[in-house]
């Protein structure tokens, strides 16, 4: 195969990786069946939503051990991860180990929740070098069908058992277990990072490559809406999904094709520049990292945290479609993640422009939608979550290009890992909130909590945290507005080259 085709075989592999690497977006679709099966509180599951996001914590060790070992071993060390922190636990549904202590099941969520950040290295490597004129569209499109995984877990669980079956937990333990192992093995020949003598020329692929993204993502929103979803078989929506997930190959195909027959184009793209080239340890010493590790903290964080406790929200709404819910917040998660690669490679320049002034515009939205779930009806309980998860996958895709933006690509590994340890923190304290609440709400005896009351003080809570974001990202949104229009001026009011002294010249 030509260079160019292993290129684009590379985008399709980490396409599928992302696909299942969302293991934890699945947890609300059997919260409920796992609280009960293993005699849970409410706080206790909220903990165990925490601690798959604690496995981040040590998500800097993926990007270490990525800088130092084949991406194909970094892979089936994540997957292998996975295969025994969630096969671990479907043995303890399975009545194979007995008696499991809570500290056990919750050391296991943290070791599959590790597993995820593994595959994720793994996947931002590719994109980004693989693709260094075009990496964040690489990454926005690549991530984006991670938003998809909840909705492919689901379609797969509900093929084969009914909606309120006793076996979906175990299920979707299994799915967990296996299937990101499966996959990894499956593309690791093909995702590593090729050496290409140009990075032009890409534009008719990416073309291709969007408008089957763009078509995917419609037919997950189309597959998940109550009025459609009801009318067509969940074995309809999976065939359907793993068609599109297909699809890339085809454009892999094609180029190969295509440069047996043609001459290379020629390169007409530049990589953009970063603010500074550094490494982790000069990194934390920037205002600059404080103010991007807060913006996600109160942005991208606070959305997963919600989306994480989506199951129990909608059972206390009374709400039966709990699955549909999961499966809207995965196709618009999707959508969220996709548009900004979307609107920065056909608006090159202009609309996304500023990164960070994007992420204002967002965490505004987000607000908003944390707001509208004070009303006490079903319309505000989707719309809110569409706009949530919406404006959530949009940040977690445009923080991968501000991390790039503001401390370069070379330690991207572990520079965006540390950025993405806030999220455990973030997990812990609003999870816990929100627990807590929730708590107060439950009457004596019951150990449930039904009605609009059970979560009204945290949505209003999570509303004016997510407002402090919004003011961070204004402040970072200043700084590096201030930063390039500095060096714009630099550069403008530079003397031409050819009246410099010739000592300087020379």
């Amino acid at each position: 195969m030509s260079s160019r085709a292993l290129q684009w075989l590379s985008l399709v592999g980490i396409i599928w990786l992302q696909s299942i690497n969302g293991t934890s977006f699945n947890f609300p679709s059997y919260s409920s069946q796992f609280k009960h099966q293993l005699s849970m509180s409410q706080l206790q599951l909220n903990n165990l939503a925490f601690a798959s996001d604690a496995g981040k914590l040590f998500g800097f060790v993926s990007g270490f051990a990525a800088n130092s070992l084949p991406l194909w071993l970094v892979l089936v060390i994540g997957s292998s991860l996975g295969l025994v922190g969630y096969g671990v636990q479907y043995l303890f549904i399975i009545n194979k180990l007995h008696d499991p202590s809570y500290w056990v099941i919750f050391l296991l969520t943290v070791l599959s929740g590790n597993s995820i950040c593994w595959i994720n290295t793994v996947c931002y490597i590719v994109a980004i070098r693989n693709f260094k004129a075009h990496r964040h569209v690489a990454v926005g499109i690549s991530t984006s069908y991670q938003g998809l995984s909840a909705k492919i877990y689901t379609d797969i669980v509900e093929s084969m058992f009914s909606k309120r079956s006793s076996n979906r937990t175990e299920t979707f333990l299994l799915l967990n277990s296996v299937l990101p192992l499966g996959v990894c093995v499956l593309v690791s020949p093909f995702v590593r990072v090729h050496v290409m003598e140009e990075q032009g020329g890409l534009e008719i692929g990416v073309f291709f490559i969007f408008m089957i993204t763009i078509a995917t993502g419609f037919f997950a929103v189309f597959t998940s809406l109550g009025s459609i979803s009801t009318k067509l078989s969940p074995l309809t929506g999976l065939v359907g999904i793993l068609v599109f997930l297909l699809l890339p190959l085809a454009v892999a195909v094609a180029e190969n094709v295509k440069r047996k027959t043609e001459q290379p184009e020629k390169q007409r793209d530049a990589v953009e520049t970063a603010m500074e080239e550094i490494g982790a340890k000069e990194m934390l010493k920037r205002m600059n990292f404080w103010l991007h590790f807060g913006v996600y903290f109160f942005g991208a964080t606070l959305g997963l945290v919600f989306l994480n406790n989506l199951g129990q929200i909608a059972e206390s709404r009374r709400s039966s479609g709990v699955s549909s819910l999961v499966s809207l917040s995965a196709s618009f998660g999707f959508f969220g993640r996709l548009t900004p690669s979307l609107l920065d490679h056909f608006f090159p320049g202009k609309l996304m422009k500023s990164k960070p002034g994007w992420m204002v515009a967002l965490l505004g939205a987000m607000c908003g939608g944390f707001f509208l779930l004070l009303w006490p009806t079903d319309m505000s309980l989707c719309t809110s979550t569409a706009i949530i998860a919406g404006c959530t996958g949009a940040i977690t895709s445009i923080a991968v290009s501000v991390t790039t933006e503001l401390f370069g690509a070379d330690n991207f590994s572990i520079n965006h890992n540390l950025v993405v340890a806030n999220i455990p923190l973030g997990s812990f304290l609003f999870g816990s909130l929100a627990g807590f609440l929730y708590r107060m709400q439950v009457p004596a005896g019951t150990g449930k909590c039904i009605g609009v009351e059970c979560y009204r003080a945290v949505f209003f809570i999570w509303g004016c945290l997510c407002l402090v974001g919004t003011l961070l990202a204004l402040v970072l949104f200043a700084r590096t507005r201030s930063f390039y229009s500095t060096k714009r001026r630099m550069v403008e009011d530079a003397p031409p080259l050819h009246v410099l002294p010739l000592s300087i010249v020379s």
